[in-house]
Parts: structure tokens; C-alpha cells; sequence
């Protein structure tokens, strides 16, 4: 015993709180600032830290925090570190009225299978998913988040987003809205989203203060991402249904992402539990701060269309930035 916190073994070697070690020889206070940095706070305050003082910051860096980190049982570790969730970018396809289409507008949208287009249509394709975001309110002392309505949507097997993609603006599969019961959980049952050029596998959503606010974008009180554990997203795009997704998934990293990145989701990584055989169920606790101002909402331009660059799956549409 050294009186450090312990890593977790992984079969990708030693991690604390979701995040591989950078110098798997060394102790868990020994690996950089940048690693102490992610695991004391989120994006959102780290500037706030920063005013400290780098001295109080690396005093601070080199207490021994608890582990909080929730280990799946068959793949994937999920981070469910304390803090609350980062404000993330809609991206140019988020479907709720910001740039272009808006489904938020279709009364059917409440709905928890998310897998075919509202009204009939296309059924996505694709390992069978359920995933559960557990909501919680931050600024009431982290108590379940009654009654908040959580939009979610992500691309299909072949990285396309329905409304904006070639071949399914007419689509509107793996796009949904749910109301949050007495435990702050929602749960969606979907498919397994796919991996296109220059994103880690991910699934976006936004939350609401209630059923009625869904119908203005600008009322979202948070706008983040899931991500998606590699183990789980390697044994999915071994399949043939997700062209081209293993081949965009080995060209990023969770700490190359342009979401991600900064502190390699370490507040949005999800638990991930199951086989590509049988489906997998994904958890995600999401911590909402209704006293901070959301700074992430607006979609940027682009998207409207829906052109696939090249033609080929697998890619954002319209040669927008992947988001």
C-alpha cells in the first residue's frame, strides 16, 4: 500500500477513472499536470482553477482523490466521475430546428425506440442499443432531475444523420425525445451509431427543462456527447453492417477528438455492458448545473443538405466539420 489511489487493470493496461494511464510504470499522482488537471475538474472550470495559481493547482493535483470510476462488466470502462457534464457543440445535424430541419416539432418525437422514422419509413440497421442517461440536478445537491426532457440523436451504421444526409433526408430513424421519471433516467433503444472520418464514436443530446421547452432550441439547459468505449466500438465495426468504421475508428483516439480531446471524456465516457452478438447496453450519469449558462447550444453552419463527400459512407454529410 502506498497511500496513492490505485489504477484499474484494463486490457488496454492500467487506468484511474476511465483514463489510460500515460506512464503505466509510475503512480497515479506522477502522471503530468495535464492528467491531475482532468481528474480534479471539469472543462468548464478549469480556468476558474487556473486563477489559483499554478502552486495551488498542483498542491491540489497531488491529494489523493476517491476513485469514482464504473467499470462495465463485459466492455468497456465508463467514467462516471463527479462533476458536471461539459457543454459540447449540436454539431451541423442536430434536427431541433437550429439549422435546417427540426423534429423537435413532430409530436410523435417522445418516444423510447428511436430505430425507425417517426410516422413509418427506414429502420436503421444495425447491433442492437440501450442506452440510459441517469440526469441529475447539480445545483439541488445532485438529486434525480424529475420531469427534464432529453433529446437524443446519432448517424446510422454508415455514419449518416437522418434529415440531413444523402439518401435519408426524408428519415427521421435514431432521433427521440424522453421525459425524465422520479430517478432523473431516461432510455432509448436504438442501434450501436457507426464511426465516421475524424470523430470518435459518439451519440449527442440535449436537456430540456420540460416537455414544452423542446420546441426552441435555445432552451436547452445542456448540449453534450456520449462517447462510446473502443473495446465495445472495435467489436462492433468488425461487422460488416459499419463500412468503413473500423478503418475511421483506428485513425483517431479519444485524446485526438476535437470534442473528446482535452480531457479525453472524462466526464462523458459511457459505461458498456454486452456483446456485438446480443446488443450492448450503454449508461451514461449526466450532472446538469442549472446556475452556469449553457456556452455550446448554436450549431455551426454547414449541413443543410445532403451530400455525402465523395459518395462514400461513413462521412459527415456535405463535407461539413464533423461534430
Amino acid at each position: 500500500m502506498t497511500g496513492f489511489p490505485e489504477p484499474d487493470p484494463t486490457p488496454n493496461g492500467p487506468a484511474y477513472q476511465g483514463r489510460l494511464l500515460k506512464r503505466p510504470d509510475e503512480e497515479v499522482v506522477d502522471q503530468g499536470i495535464a492528467f491531475d488537471l482532468a481528474t480534479l475538474v471539469s472543462r468548464r472550470n478549469i480556468l476558474t482553477m487556473l486563477g489559483l495559481g499554478a502552486g495551488s493547482v498542483l498542491l491540489a493535483a497531488c491529494a489523493s482523490p476517491s476513485p469514482t470510476a464504473t467499470t462495465g462488466t463485459d466492455t468497456g470502462t465508463g467514467s462516471q466521475a463527479t462533476g458536471e457534464i461539459p457543454d459540447e457543440t449540436a454539431g451541423p445535424y442536430p434536427g431541433d430546428g437550429s439549422n435546417g430541419p427540426d423534429v423537435l416539432e413532430e409530436a410523435r418525437v417522445i418516444r423510447s425506440d428511436i430505430r425507425s422514422s417517426i410516422g413509418g419509413g427506414a429502420t436503421a440497421e444495425g447491433v442492437p442499443t440501450r442506452l440510459t442517461l441517469t440526469i441529475l440536478d447539480q445545483a439541488g445537491g445532485d438529486i434525480p432531475f424529475e420531469g427534464v426532457a432529453v433529446y437524443v440523436w446519432h448517424c446510422d451504421a454508415q455514419g449518416r444523420y437522418s434529415l440531413y444526409s444523402e439518401g435519408v433526408t426524408e428519415e427521421t430513424y435514431l432521433r427521440g425525445v424522453q421525459i425524465a421519471g422520479a430517478d432523473g433516467t431516461v432510455t432509448f433503444t436504438t442501434i450501436f451509431p457507426g464511426c465516421y472520418s475524424g470523430r470518435w464514436p459518439h451519440i449527442h443530446f440535449e436537456v430540456y427543462p420540460d416537455a414544452s421547452s423542446i420546441t426552441d432550441s435555445a432552451n436547452a439547459i445542456a448540449t453534450s456527447q456520449v462517447a462510446l468505449p473502443e473495446d465495445a466500438s472495435s467489436a462492433v465495426y468488425a461487422l460488416g453492417t459499419y463500412p468503413r468504421s473500423a478503418a475511421n475508428l483506428a485513425q483517431t483516439s479519444l485524446t485526438t477528438d476535437n470534442v473528446f480531446g482535452d480531457d479525453g471524456g472524462a466526464l462523458q465516457l459511457a459505461t458498456v455492458t454486452g456483446d456485438a452478438t446480443s446488443g450492448y447496453e450503454v449508461a451514461l450519469t449526466v450532472r446538469v448545473d442549472t446556475r452556469t449558462t449553457p456556452s455550446l447550444q448554436a450549431a455551426p453552419g454547414g449541413g443543410q443538405g445532403g451530400g455525402m463527400p465523395g459518395g462514400g459512407p461513413g462521412e459527415p454529410p456535405d463535407g461539413a466539420p464533423p461534430q
